[in-house]
């Protein structure tokens, strides 16, 4: 009887829900999909980039109506927040309306980019998922190079990109 000799490969798990569960995680609380798949320090990140913007928009949003409700007494005859008593500033009619129209622009715009950074942590956390550490191949290499031209003696640069089969 011949014996044959056997080898026991073990395979990393691979989990296809993996993507799936951190663009969820990070849909449900912004961060959590990158907490998922192990990159804490990318968390923070995600909040300061969401709390910045989240802050101009509040920010923006309490300007507008302030500047909309002095528009709105100025209108009615009744004083406002920018008539010039009691050491407020004066501000015209025109100048009122301007302001409402600046501060809603930036609000929207604010809005917008603050979707945006939350719709792009999502992405984030699911394309880091399909692509894990382990996946990387080393074979591959990419270096850039300064080099002396012979015949000129000029210094250039170049790229090169090597394959280890």
């Amino acid at each position: 009887m011949s014996k044959i000799d056997t080898v026991d490969v073990i395979a990393d798990e691979i989990n296809i829900l993996a993507p799936s569960k951190a663009a969820f995680y990070s849909a449900v609380l912004p961060g959590l999909g990158q907490i998922y798949n192990k990159k804490y320090w990318k968390t923070p990140i995600v909040w300061a980039a969401l709390g910045t913007s989240l802050y101009f928009y509040i920010n923006n949003d309490h300007l507008y109506h302030q500047y909309r409700t002095a528009y709105k007494y100025r209108i009615a005859g009744r004083p406002d927040a920018f008539d010039g008593t009691g050491g407020a500033s004066f501000l015209s009619e025109a100048a009122l309306e301007r302001a409402q129209k600046v501060y809603r622009k930036n609000r929207d715009l604010s809005l917008f980019v603050t979707i945006g950074i939350y719709i792009l942590n999502i992405v984030e956390a699911n394309v880091d998922a399909h692509l894990p550490d382990n996946a990387l191949n080393t074979n591959i290499t990419f270096a850039p190079e300064l080099f002396v031209d012979p015949v000129t003696q000029a210094v250039s640069y170049g790229a090169s990109l090597k394959f280890k089969f």
